[in-house]
This record gives C-alpha cells, sequence and structure tokens, in this order.
C-alpha cells in the first residue's frame, strides 16, 4: 500500500510485491480518508475491504483527489495503513506502514502541456 502524486494528483495504491499470490488481502487505516472532493471515503473501497485473490506484481491505482483540495479539506496527512492477508497455505500476514503526505507538498512539480494546450 503507497501512495503517489502525479502532476498534483493524489493517488493510493495497493500492490502485491511478493513473488506469491495473496489471499483475503484487508486494508486498514488508523484514521478515515476521503477522496473525490471528500464524497468518497477511501476505506470504504471494496478493494480495501477484501480482495479473495491478488497475483503476484497485480496493482490497483485509486484518484484521491487533487493534493491541492485534499489539504485544503484538512485530511490526515500521516496514515498508518495495516495491510493483512494469507499466503496460499493460509499463513496469516500483516504488515503496518506508515505513510506522511506532507513530503508531496515540498516537492516541486511540472505539468507537461497536452498537444492540444501546445499551440
Amino acid at each position: 500500500m503507497d501512495f503517489a502524486c502525479r502532476e498534483g494528483l493524489l493517488f493510493v495504491m495497493l500492490k502485491n510485491i511478493g513473488a506469491r499470490s495473496a489471499y483475503r488481502v484487508a486494508t486498514r487505516f488508523d484514521k478515515p480518508f476521503s477522496g473525490l472532493g471528500g464524497a468518497k471515503p477511501m476505506a470504504d473501497l471494496r478493494l480495501f475491504r477484501r480482495l479473495d485473490f491478488m497475483a503476484p506484481g497485480k496493482e490497483f491505482c485509486q484518484l484521491v483527489d487533487p493534493l491541492a483540495l485534499y489539504l485544503k479539506r484538512r485530511e490526515p496527512v500521516r496514515l498508518t495503513a495495516i495491510i493483512a492477508y494469507r499466503d496460499r497455505e493460509g499463513c496469516p500476514f500483516e504488515d503496518v506502514i506508515t505513510h506522511d503526505l506532507r513530503i508531496y507538498q515540498d516537492l516541486g512539480e511540472i505539468r507537461l502541456a497536452r498537444p492540444s494546450e501546445a499551440r
């Protein structure tokens, strides 16, 4: 589970970085946070509630919001995610990852002109 900021847009991602499939993948967050203008609680996405199967290398990427709007709404900038999953044999695993989204405030950004905007 990770965040990314591209051209000023904040994304939340879930990726199986392992070499084996993951089963019954569930992600919990220590604080609620919303996207899409504040209308969509991100933890409510099926993606985070439970995935029965996630192939090796599989990645899901969900737009949260333009970073400036996310910050303006005073959404949490420090989030901890607890990712629980099982391997093929049913052995449980859990990872805890803390993210500080303020790093994206400090980074410069370049917005590339699209061909239609270049004229």
